[in-house]
């Protein structure tokens, strides 16, 4: 998993984790859940683990996972590893009665990556891409949701239509930085569609194949984003001037991406003081 820039907070995938705009009742809650997403990140992620290392890890760390989600945190099998993530957010367990997959689905996108980076394995389709992003962006949406008690179907839906577009836009902003990681999130059959060669990818060779995939990348995510921004209409008060901002920040990196000429691969668009500025006024104005 890469960092996103669409917000103050850097990571985890645009996650705003207790900002001042978060009701404060809420903020242990959110910082839990970040925590955890967050540490399963680094284990994925940071360092020089080997790719076995970094399974057995987050496979302990699913065992912990389970103790809390059982309400067993004297059973985890390695409590002294991590209590500065399960003891709180077995709390928050308790205390809002979270969904279980979510979490679970998240150390699932983890693993996947792992797996995918150590064998040079890319996404054979935008389907398969999507489920992807089911797994590791979409439960965040849903979680935080379900702090605010929300749960209807179509709030759920235009949640999951946001962290998607933030997951891809996160993609293709980081494309000259993942791609030499061995992590290749355009699609096999995107590629083969546009005539993009794995190699010139891998070359981080900016044809005018790639610019046009990248381009219908890029629309494609402008397009998921637009399903989901009523969501800002219904989640109440400070929350919905939040997940305003968050979409701004993913909106304002599509526009750096289409003023860079979509050469991804040869750059990566980042946020400037100015641009923060835009995002804030566009947000009043949403």
């Amino acid at each position: 998993m890469t960092a996103a820039s669409s917000s103050p907070i850097q990571h985890y995938e645009n996650f705003p984790v207790a900002s001042w705009l978060c009701p404060a009742h809420l903020r242990p809650a959110v910082v839990a859940i970040y925590h955890f997403a967050r540490t399963a990140d680094d284990i994925a992620d940071e360092g020089s683990a080997s790719a076995q290392e970094r399974l057995d890890d987050l496979a302990a760390y699913r065992a912990d996972l389970l103790a809390v989600q059982n309400n067993r945190i004297e059973d985890m099998a390695i409590s002294d590893r991590w209590p500065s993530v399960f003891v709180p957010l077995q709390t928050t367990i308790s205390q809002f009665n979270l969904p279980e997959p979510l979490l679970s689905n998240l150390l699932s996108a983890f693993e996947q990556d792992i797996r995918k980076t150590r064998d040079k394995e890319g996404y054979a389709s935008e389907t398969e891409l999507l489920d992807y992003c089911a797994l590791s962006a979409n439960p965040i949406g849903r979680l935080l949701l379900h702090l605010y008690d929300i749960q209807d179907a179509d709030a759920l839906r235009m949640s999951d239509h946001i962290c998607t577009a933030l997951q891809l836009i996160n993609f293709w902003q980081d494309l000259s930085q993942d791609i030499p990681r061995g992590r290749i999130y355009l699609p096999v059959n995107s590629c083969t569609q546009f005539g993009v060669d794995r190699i010139d990818l891998i070359n981080l060779n900016q044809t005018q194949n790639a610019t046009n995939l990248i381009a219908y990348q890029a629309m494609n995510a402008m397009a998921t984003m637009q399903k989901g921004m009523q969501l800002v209409h219904i989640i109440p008060g400070r929350a919905g001037w939040e997940l305003r901002f968050v979409i701004q920040g993913g909106l304002r990196i599509l526009d750096k991406i289409k003023a860079l000429d979509y050469a991804l691969l040869v750059k990566r668009p980042k946020l400037t003081k100015l641009d923060y500025l835009v995002i804030a006024w566009r947000t009043l104005w949403m």
